[in-house]
C-alpha cells in the first residue's frame, strides 16, 4: 500500500497519440508519439516518445492515431529495446479482454487527471 501523498505525486495527463510505429524484432512493442500540449522554450509544440507493450491488441496499430488517452507523465525516462520512453499509457487487461482507458468526454491534451 502507498499513502495518499505518494499517489498524489503520480502525474497523469490526457495525451493525443499523433504517430504509431512498430518496433521491429519486438512482438509487443509500439513506439507512440504523444502530444500533451507541452511547448519548448521557444514556445513551439513538443511531443513525447512513449514505448508501450500493447501491439498484440491492435490488428492495425494506426487505428491508435488520434486517440486521446490518459498517460503517466512523470516517470523517469526508461530505455526499452534502444528507444527512450517518456511516460506510460494507462490500459486494463482481464484475461483476453484489453481496453485503453478513453475519456467519456473530449478533453484538451494536457488535462490532468484528478
Amino acid at each position: 500500500m502507498i499513502n495518499y501523498e505518494a499517489f498524489a505525486n503520480v502525474e497523469m495527463r490526457i495525451g493525443e497519440i499523433k504517430t504509431v510505429e512498430i518496433i521491429e524484432d519486438a512482438d509487443k512493442l509500439l513506439k507512440l508519439t504523444v502530444d500533451f500540449g507541452e511547448v519548448n522554450e521557444e514556445g513551439e509544440p513538443t511531443v513525447r516518445q512513449i514505448v508501450s507493450g500493447i501491439r498484440l491488441y491492435f490488428e492495425d496499430p494506426q487505428s491508435l492515431v488520434g486517440k486521446k488517452c490518459p498517460f503517466v507523465t512523470n516517470l523517469e525516462p526508461r530505455t526499452i529495446r534502444g528507444y527512450e520512453s517518456n511516460g506510460m499509457i494507462l490500459a486494463a487487461n482481464s484475461g483476453d479482454t484489453f481496453a485503453l482507458l478513453i475519456p467519456s468526454n473530449d478533453l484538451p491534451v494536457g488535462t490532468r487527471l484528478a
